[in-house]
């Protein structure tokens, strides 16, 4: 079985939904170390005309100290939900799938939810159903693990019986290759690509969202991202 994990990014850019569909399960970092510094878990970027939209989630850091991802609460206040949803209709309305998709960004920026974890799995499961990729997710909170680096992702490999974990290649670099082996872990790297595809307002703009795929190119995402 081969496994591999990723923290439950916002919105995440295509390779996120790849490095799924390559690995039998993938186990979502819920459980680790909300970072303090700007994050991929609470924005990405979308494009509207001017070029790269960012869009970002505000959560509550101040006085809290040091949260574990799933504990992390979204800020309430303000107007940011609408500026979004506004944003996005804004940026696609002449994307030929938007449509198809309204209904659950209506959703995604309404006050049905309060973590943003559950705001980010939310997503990920949608974009994970729309792009047809069936591996399954489980959380790293579910598996009651405990650790840092690469002792709690072989901890998680031997949890789950899984013999070979699978990484992007950018991190061969912060792998023990010595510590997997010793466990009986065989480490696979994957580089994933970075598809051009039929996308609004100029010159190409890669590693967006995967919604601005599934906006402008709708079921052939899968096809694109080479889901084949």
């Amino acid at each position: 079985m081969i496994l591999s994990t990723y923290q439950p990014f916002f919105a995440p850019f295509p390779a996120f939904f790849l490095k799924a569909h390559l690995a039998d399960v993938m186990v979502i970092l819920d459980d680790v170390q909300f970072p303090q510094t700007t994050t991929w878990l609470t924005r990405n970027r979308f494009k509207n005309e001017q070029g790269t939209l960012w869009l970002s989630i505000p959560v509550w850091r101040k006085g809290l100290g040091l949260q574990t991802i799933k504990d992390v609460k979204l800020c309430l206040e303000g107007n940011w939900r609408r500026k979004h949803l506004t944003s996005i209709k804004t940026s696609y309305a002449h994307a030929p799938y938007l449509g198809d998709h309204m209904d659950f960004v209506s959703e995604i920026f309404s006050e049905k939810f309060q973590y943003l974890i559950d705001l980010n799995m939310s997503i990920i499961q949608y974009l994970k159903k729309c792009l047809m990729i069936d591996t399954s997710l489980v959380s790293l909170s579910d598996l009651r693990i405990k650790g840092k680096g690469n002792e709690l992702l072989i901890e998680i490999c031997k949890k789950m019986g899984s013999a070979d974990y699978l990484a992007q290649v950018c991190a061969k670099k912060y792998l023990d290759h010595g510590l997997f082996s010793r466990a009986g872990i065989e480490v696979h790297f994957f580089t994933p690509p970075s598809p051009i595809y039929p996308q609004l307002w100029g010159e190409f703009i890669h590693n967006l969202s995967a919604f601005d795929l599934l906006f402008n190119c709708g079921p052939k995402g899968h096809e694109i991202l080479g889901l084949e």
